[in-house]
């Protein structure tokens, strides 16, 4: 099933064919009961966690306006910080992933929500909730697992180019949303393959290119010039919080999927896959953070990337809730729950980077799977309905 099957101690050996479908089962019970027990509770929360941010923003936007004296520059840059953390990672992505469409409120719904973000809204839920939740670490058809520019195994081939990843890794951090709209375009394999003389991807190139343009002017135009003097003050304030917004997201992703103890597949786990083993696979393939309530808010709760990938279209507040009866699962089936501090977690994925940029001390324990095969994806999704 597995690239981990090839490992000494493969961590799935003791579970049977039975086991892992009655796994799904018990997985989808839960699913169910959260889904049938939705209600004002959940809507008043996004509501509230919206209100929130739209408040901060704007507080912070009106203080940067003075940003010419330090005090101003710093509460003003860091509380713009905060409200693009938010609006990315509790409210954007978790509206697009459709967690609050059963609201039937069309200001807070997966086909209107556009986020403060480069990559628009249409192509990234695309990319991420049809492609990189449905092959969740398939080393070949995730391009999420190393974004398509990092070797992500030891069964991939190693090549000289890898050692710049830990370079490549800590741009594509601090250029995030850039990147983020890179990949959502393909674009690496458009030029590589030609496919950037496609109509479809000059439409979608197109799209891209008018929303960094909207978000350039607001961010660099706009608001710097209605701070008349302060401007150069305003506009290091939003570079600087884009910058934070951007290392902070990539962060909470790495710790979510690279981590040691997160385990990687090959192009071939998937053909067949029943509900249970689609699962299992998420299971394995994702890692949770550990920390305070507020710490889950700021990560859009994709520190409880494990309940987030088994239940991606449940609301995001309800995953701390039933973190501790996954967990349950996991050490009733025998399963490793991957989890730790922001700290460990963050050390754990760049020491992987760092270790994956060299050649392999062993030879490779099976056939290497490329990174770029986007041509045989597919197309019928696997994530439960």
């Amino acid at each position: 099933m597995t690239v981990m099957q090839k490992k000494a101690e493969n961590p799935i050996a003791h579970l049977t064919a039975e086991d892992i479908e009655t796994l799904g089962k018990e997985l989808d019970a839960i699913r169910e009961r959260v889904i049938a027990s939705r209600g004002e509770r959940d809507a008043a929360y996004i509501r509230k966690v919206i209100s929130t941010q739209r408040k901060l923003e704007i507080s912070s936007r009106v203080v940067l306006l003075f940003s010419l004296f330090p005090p101003a520059w710093i509460v003003g840059t860091a509380g713009l910080s905060v409200a693009k953390i938010l609006e990315n990672m509790e409210i954007g992505h978790n509206v697009l992933h459709g967690q609050w469409d059963w609201m039937r409120d069309p200001k807070i719904h997966s086909t209107s929500w556009e986020w403060d973000h480069v990559a628009p809204a249409d192509q990234w839920k695309q990319s991420h909730n049809e492609l990189h939740h449905r092959y969740t670490n398939v080393v070949g058809k995730d391009n999420d697992l190393g974004y398509g520019i990092m070797r992500v195994d030891e069964d991939q081939p190693w090549h000289p180019a890898h050692l710049g990843q830990p370079v490549y890794n800590f741009l594509n951090a601090c250029f995030f949303e850039y990147g983020i709209a890179a990949y959502d375009l393909d674009l690496g394999n458009k030029l590589k393959n030609g496919g950037h003389k496609d109509p479809e991807f000059r439409t979608r190139l197109r799209a891209v290119g008018r929303k960094i343009r909207r978000q350039f002017l607001k961010d660099y135009l706009l608001f710097p010039v209605l701070s008349g003097p302060s401007f150069l003050h305003t506009l290091a304030a939003n570079f600087t919080a884009n910058l934070i917004r951007n290392l902070w997201s990539h962060s909470v992703i790495m710790c979510g999927h690279f981590p040691e103890g997160v385990e990687t597949f090959e192009k071939t786990s998937i053909e067949g896959e029943t509900r249970g083993e689609w699962y299992v696979r998420q299971m394995l393939g994702s890692a949770n953070i550990s920390g305070s309530r507020l710490m889950h808010i700021m990560t859009g709760n994709l520190s409880f990337q494990i309940e987030h990938h088994l239940f991606p279209d449940l609301p995001s507040n309800r995953y701390q809730e039933i973190a501790p009866e996954v967990r349950a699962l996991f050490d009733r089936y025998g399963l490793k729950y991957t989890t730790g501090s922001l700290p460990r977690q963050v050390f754990s994925a760049w020491k992987k980077v760092f270790r994956l940029a060299l050649p392999n001390r062993r030879q490779p324990t099976a056939p290497a799977t490329p990174l770029d095969d986007s041509a045989d994806r597919p197309t019928q999704a696997l994530v439960p309905a």
